[in-house]
């Protein structure tokens, strides 16, 4: 899973990459050796500096939402009634959206990057903050490229093949502008969650197994953490480099496998939370508990349904 994660993510960058005139037999590599870099050489801080820096670029995003001239009170409408449908290609779509916007590694690298920041109770409260403020700016960036794919895409009944053909299509619909903000947005997210993403399962699996980890650590203190991390971005970026390796489909199902294992994750998650001889007094809430619980179950029945139109399709 996490292979096929990382994957996907390489598939942005060498869909990205061939929009700016770049192949992705050189692209990819560079941007392999670059993460690979990025955490071995670095310190956690200067590598969570650099994190922040690149989130900056999902600005991108929302200024290509604006160029590409949307009817805001359709957006609007559908923000507040949804047009749901039950149909299989409609729900791998959605449960592709919550894989990619809440995916299960994300919550391991979260827990794992406060362990290593060494975060005090007495700040856990700022943690919360950073936290919230992260979820709302990542659902405001998905609302906007959702935004100025509906308003040109989809109203021009423009038929795509990969990543890289949504931000050339964007060209003559929405403008030059619209489209390499779009490309450089996609290009930014790629070698961003293509970082994050092996430093999580890295974390995970020396964590479960008691294995010395951590960013701040040398590669000889810490080697399996290393080799693991290693190893996930070579195999990402040796698949993708492949000929003919269908870099939308994987983009696509690996999300949908994080919407439909997500459940699973958020009940261990609500069974740790809740836990008194673990957390003490900083337990869930009844109201976050209510949300998480229905937020699982809408997932699960989701995941239901979309087995079941599958086989009825």
């Amino acid at each position: 899973m996490s292979i096929s994660n990382t994957v996907s993510e390489f598939a942005g960058v060498a869909a990205s990459s061939e929009i700016f005139g770049i192949s992705r037999y050189i692209g990819v590599p560079l941007a392999a050796v670059f993460i690979w870099a990025l955490v071995v050489k670095g310190s956690y801080k200067k590598v969570e500096k650099i994190f922040l820096f690149a989130s900056l670029f999902y600005v991108t995003y929302i200024i290509s939402g604006f160029l590409a001239g949307p009817n805001w009170g359709i957006a609007a409408k559908e923000i507040v009634l949804p047009s749901i449908q039950f149909n299989f290609a409609y729900l791998v779509l959605i449960i592709g959206m919550i894989g990619t916007t809440i995916a299960p590694w994300m919550q391991f690298y979260l827990q794992s990057s406060i362990v290593e920041k060494k975060v005090r109770l007495k700040n856990y409260k700022f943690t919360k903050i950073d936290v919230t403020v992260g979820s709302i700016v990542t659902g405001l960036v998905a609302f906007f490229i959702i935004v100025a794919c509906a308003s040109t895409l989809f109203t021009s009944n423009t038929k795509i093949n990969d990543a890289a053909d949504a931000a050339v299509a964007l060209k003559p619909l929405a403008g030059d502008l619209a489209s390499e903000l779009f490309a450089l947005g996609l290009l930014n997210a790629a070698i961003f969650s293509a970082s994050i993403l092996p430093l999580a399962t890295a974390y995970c699996i020396c964590e479960g197994f008691g294995w010395e980890r951590g960013v701040d650590k040398k590669m000889k203190q810490a080697k399996r953490f290393y080799i693991l991390y290693t190893f996930l971005i070579v195999a990402g970026a040796g698949v993708i480099l492949i000929p003919d390796f269908p870099l939308l489909s994987i983009m696509i199902w690996s999300q949908i496998l994080n919407g439909i294992l997500l459940p699973a994750i958020l009940i261990f998650m609500l069974l740790l939370i809740n836990n008194k001889d673990i957390m003490g007094k900083h337990t869930n809430s009844k109201l976050w508990n209510i949300l998480t619980t229905a937020i699982s179950i809408a997932l699960i029945a989701m995941s239901v349904i979309l087995v079941l139109t599958y086989f009825i399709h």
